[in-house]
């Protein structure tokens, strides 16, 4: 096999070359640069004597038909965040790409689809997954239908821009559904520091994390800060943050390796806010994510409880809001066992990890086998300029993942 990892680094910086600023990516999907890189990545696929074509919800696939229609479908994102990094989602499709070069001059056993999902980030409108759960049919139109980005445009108005339709994008649930999708393999960098700390360039990933993901209101009553001794006080904010802590303990408790247990208090917005005043109202909001999903039913039972018991005894009360869930997404055991061989084979060691940040990967687990290879982030950073693999590091995760697509090819052509 020519594993041609430099040529995918080099695909690589002429992408970033081509839709960056010195502050970073800007790959918005459903925008101008966006169009852009697609575009380009049109005449690359081009080269190699395929097409890109395009299904109800903006995905972009390429098809390598093979001798057999079961297909091993290969890819990831070209979108990126505002500021964003040269290889989040990128690396994938370009990987991806290279994986079809590696059997265009003759026909595959098995076909390979490559697929671009649009709008995985969802930096611009807010809803993640955009493309990818279109196809999955997990997409509920209405709740999208009035989204709107910074300046004011609507999700309906940038679609149509695009030639997609809102009310057709579940179309692409259909149009999946006509492939006979044997895997699903996406390569994506790890954006956090587990794989930096372990000292390991590539890593096998178990699954997507499940998210519980709420906001907590806590009412008191606003007094005055200098006349109202401690123990009268109705303090919402102190119950918030007792509540804020004990999340955090939770986290901890049910924290094992390779559990992958994570919570979050990212926003808090107090009431009446002003330094002269105990605060009557306090929100604060919560993220929860495990691997397991009674570990993470457990999570959020015991944030519950200690929220209420926080609001007793700051004699406040609380209500919950629901923003949103998701269940754990497992990846199939077989192509674990084959992603950890080829990562094994190219860097001695193969160790597992769970992926927090969600991916298309997990929209596709409910339809097909899939499975996720990591490559180390350094620092540990992601969607920011600094985003970055070393080199050597880079070039043996993309070897390791184009000998995970052999693997998978074989592995099919001989159930086929």
């Amino acid at each position: 096999m020519d594993l041609n990892a430099p040529r995918v680094i080099a695909d690589l910086r002429e992408l970033a070359a081509r839709t960056s600023t010195p502050e970073g990516a800007q790959r918005l999907a459903w925008g101008p640069v966006w169009r852009e890189a697609r575009a380009w990545f049109k005449s690359k696929v081009v080269e190699i004597g395929l097409t890109v074509d395009t299904d109800s919800a903006g995905n972009n696939w390429v098809t390598l038909a093979g001798a057999s229609k079961k297909t091993v479908i290969v890819g990831s994102h070209l979108d990126s965040v505002p500021n964003g990094g040269w290889l989040d989602g990128c690396l994938g499709v370009m990987a991806a790409l290279e994986a079809l070069r590696m059997h265009a001059a003759s026909q595959p056993p098995v076909t390979l689809k490559l697929v671009d999902w649009a709008d995985e980030e969802g930096a611009r409108f807010g809803r993640s997954l955009l493309g990818s759960s279109a196809a999955a049919g997990s997409l509920k139109i209405d709740d999208v239908r009035a989204l709107k980005d910074r300046q004011g445009t609507t999700l309906v108005d940038a679609l149509a821009e695009n030639g997609v339709s809102l009310d057709r994008m579940l179309d692409a649930h259909r149009e999946l559904k006509t492939i006979d999708a044997g895997a699903y393999l996406e390569l994506h960098i790890e954006q956090g520091p587990v794989l930096e700390s372990m000292q390991k360039p590539s890593g096998v990933v178990l699954g997507t994390f499940g998210v519980e993901r709420h906001m907590i209101r806590f009412t008191g009553q606003a007094a005055h800060s200098g006349s109202t001794p401690i123990p009268m006080r109705r303090d919402a904010f102190l119950a918030a943050a007792q509540t804020a802590l004990e999340c955090r303990s939770i986290a901890t408790r049910h924290s094992k390796p390779g559990a992958g247990v994570v919570c979050t208090v990212g926003i808090v917005n107090v009431e009446p806010k002003i330094v002269t005043a105990v605060p009557g109202v306090c929100e604060i909001s919560l993220d929860q994510r495990a691997l397991d999903a009674s570990v993470l039913a457990t999570m959020h039972r015991e944030a519950r409880e200690a929220s209420e018991r926080a609001a007793r005894e700051n004699n406040v009360v609380v209500e919950w809001k629901d923003l949103w869930r998701i269940d754990p997404r497992p990846f199939d055991p077989t192509l674990l066992r084959l992603c950890e061989e080829a990562v094994r084979e190219e860097t001695g060691d193969a160790p597992r990890l769970p992926s927090g940040p969600l991916h298309d990967a997990a929209e596709m687990v409910p339809h097909m086998p899939v499975v996720m290879m990591f490559a180390v982030s350094s620092n540990g950073l992601s969607h920011c300029k600094e985003e970055d693999t070393p080199g050597p590091q880079l070039e043996q995760t993309i070897r390791a993942y184009l000998r995970l697509v052999e693997k998978t090819v074989a592995h099919l052509a001989r159930s086929a």
